[in-house]
């Protein structure tokens, strides 16, 4: 009784409400003034001014507030309304919303007055109408989303991440929020950041009861829920101490993993990574065209790239063995690091298969078993074991996963194996004695996938925050 009278009903109010496009007393944003606003009708808009011009008879201002990838052109009858106004400044601008002759937009604001909300020295304020390098909106990251790329790599982060969260939910997996802290180092390569509370560094014990670090990976806790709710992911920052100053790799990230309980075919999860890819790209072309144009304009790769994202046919999948024999048939001097059956791939080769031999996003299956982690499920050739990467044009490695080893003796023997501080990982192979089921995941970079759809070098330009080794500016 009480679902049906109260919960119900307070379900299709929630949707009735969801209806209005703003909020009791927040200005409406610019999208919602050119998307619903009707030509002739009184608004006032606020933002942040782009650029200024002012003529004899008249006076134009671009204003922008990040809600679309351009601003909104303000028309000035009267020169002296836009004496106050800078590049930079804040503003709240109320007017006629009429149609706009130029072909770049569709509407247009006529101005009947201006208010400065927050005025912005034109002579020290560093962004100005024109192309500003990467490298120098890095040095001002706190007005560089400001910028015309940095705005458009926002909205697509949002986008993606909505797209991503559709996706799983449609296929009813569960969002997990895994820790940021944490006692183990998933990986193993021993690349994380410990933890200490200064309060009390000098007690017996720390603050915890053991060594703690930030969060490499959070593929170990959501195997621990994958064993009660079959279908789980996540999407959190990870953390990884790697001393590299090119443009692939942060220290701090963010990533999206999965983990279904009840699978014992590696072609299952290359299915599911699939379609992940291109639902979210798909998402993208259908709420997020404008941006992703934004980048193509001078890229033509980059739309060729879009299309075969979201293409009908199946992307290529080959095993290691097979990538290898495909680098070594190639011309000698393609490398400078001579590809070998045993080693890991490097970029110059995963580039290689992605961007130049498929022209394409490339499935590699099967590594050898002495390069990949402790956790993935051993082959029955005993030299490779059921895992995963999906190489892509731009930064390589986008996804990675496995099967991952169910069997509680093996396992237990591989972690002893490895020398792993003992008794830290009982708890994950604690899993293998209760219940346990074939189970594989993966990972997925986040500022990767949209660094392979930017076309953006460093994925330093991908996050709103970037901090890398040697870098913490704010």
């Amino acid at each position: 009784m009480f679902c049906r009278g109260g919960f119900f009903h307070l379900r299709r109010a929630g949707r009735h409400i969801c209806h209005n496009r703003e909020l009791s007393g927040l200005p409406p944003t610019l999208k919602t003034v050119i998307d619903l606003g009707v030509t002739g009708s009184d608004v006032k808009i606020t933002g942040w001014v782009r650029s200024v011009r002012v003529q004899k008879r008249v006076a134009f201002a671009e204003v922008s507030d990040g809600s679309m990838p351009h601003g909104i052109q303000i028309v000035m009858s009267d020169p002296k309304m836009a004496s106050k106004m800078s590049t930079g400044c804040s503003v709240e601008i109320a007017g006629q919303l009429a149609d706009s002759p130029g072909h770049q937009q569709s509407k247009e604001v006529q101005a009947t007055s201006v208010t400065v909300v927050g005025a912005a020295d034109p002579e020290s304020y560093p962004l100005q109408k024109k192309r500003h390098s990467l490298d120098f909106l890095r040095e001002i990251g706190h007005l560089r989303p400001r910028s015309q790329t940095i705005g458009a790599v926002t909205r697509l982060r949002d986008c993606a991440e909505m797209g991503m969260h559709k996706f799983f939910h449609a296929y009813s997996f569960v969002r997990i929020h895994t820790p940021a802290l944490t006692s183990n180092d998933c990986e193993g390569g021993g690349e994380t950041f410990n933890v200490e509370s200064s309060a009390i560094r000098h007690a017996a014990t720390g603050f915890f009861d053991r060594k703690v670090n930030l969060t490499v990976s959070g593929q170990l806790h959501l195997e621990v829920f994958a064993g009660a709710f079959k279908r789980v992911y996540n999407f959190n920052p990870a953390f990884r101490a790697e001393p590299s100053q090119t443009g692939r790799h942060l220290s701090e990230f963010w990533m999206l993993e999965a983990e279904c309980a009840f699978v014992n075919c590696l072609e299952t999860l290359l299915n599911i990574e699939e379609q992940l890819v291109r639902s979210t790209t798909q998402y993208l072309i259908d709420n997020a065209a404008e941006d992703l144009e934004f980048f193509a304009r001078d890229k033509s790769q980059l739309t060729q790239l879009v299309r075969r994202l979201v293409d009908k046919e199946a992307y290529p999948r080959i095993t290691y063995t097979e990538a290898i024999d495909i680098l070594q048939r190639s011309d000698p001097a393609t490398f400078n690091v001579i590809p070998q059956w045993g080693q890991g791939l490097q970029s110059e080769h995963e580039r290689y298969l992605a961007a130049k031999y498929f022209d394409g996003p490339v499935f590699v299956t099967d590594y050898p078993a002495a390069i990949k982690p402790f956790y993935m499920l051993p082959n029955p050739d005993g030299r490779t074991v059921a895992c995963m990467d999906m190489l892509v044009p731009g930064p390589c490695e986008l996804l990675g996963g496995s099967l991952r080893d169910h069997d509680y003796t093996r396992l237990k023997s591989r972690i002893d194996n490895l020398g792993f501080e003992k008794g830290t990982l009982d708890w994950y192979t604690d899993l293998r004695r209760f219940g346990s089921t074939p189970h594989g995941g993966f990972g997925m970079g986040f500022e990767r996938y949209l660094q392979m759809l930017t076309g953006i070098e460093s994925v330093r330009d991908i996050i709103p925050f970037p901090r890398h080794f040697g870098r913490c500016q704010y």
